[in-house]
């Protein structure tokens, strides 16, 4: 897709330093100059509206997710020639190997009505870099940002639990069976690695 190596890696070290500054920037506003310690990433923050407890590395990464986005959006409107899409929703059912994309509005309406079950197969990647309009349910390449809190723990992929379509499968296994091509994950210390 993009003309040369130099393409790819200045593309890898621009989305990768979305991550960093993200990281810098929401650990700035809490922490100072510092990380937050393993207890203070485990510490319950708040609940959600259905009671379900929220810690502060979730709300952490909430917060560094979204100042990723802002920046890849530049990033890609800048370096990848090509459709992409940030945060779309698509449905997915493994066995009839059929996907379909969800739109923001009926999310929003489906979470307002709190009919979340019908969310239960979807899956939601951060990036997708597409090769051409006529192909926005294909991947060239799947992305997702990962900030480990603390920061030494491992980025890694989500593994499904027992309540959910993909059950015991990883997001990264679902994104590639989905949208094809790979997936990898970016993050701040790690980079982009698979």
């Amino acid at each position: 897709m993009l003309e040369n190596d130099n393409a790819v890696g200045e593309l890898e070290e621009q989305l990768v330093e979305c991550a960093r500054l993200a990281e810098r920037q929401v650990n700035s506003q809490f922490f100072g100059n510092r990380s937050p310690t393993r207890q203070e990433c485990g510490e319950e923050v708040f609940a959600d509206g259905c009671a379900v407890p929220i810690s502060r590395a979730m709300y952490l990464g909430e917060l560094k997710h979204t100042v990723a986005f802002q920046c890849a959006q530049q990033v890609l409107e800048q370096l990848w020639p090509a459709p992409f899409s940030i945060q779309q929703r698509y449905r997915y059912y493994p066995n009839a190997k059929f996907l379909e994309p969800v739109s923001k509005q009926e999310v929003a309406r489906l979470i307002a009505q709190g009919c979340t079950r019908e969310l239960w197969r979807t899956i939601e990647p951060d990036i997708v870099l597409h090769v051409d309009r006529s192909s926005l349910l294909r991947s060239v390449l799947t992305l997702d940002f990962k900030f480990p809190c603390p920061e030494t723990n491992e980025p890694r992929w989500t593994r499904y639990r027992e309540d959910s379509a993909y059950f015991g499968r990883t997001q990264g296994e679902i994104y590639k069976e989905a949208l094809g091509g790979e997936a990898w994950i970016i993050s701040p210390q790690g980079g982009m690695a698979r």
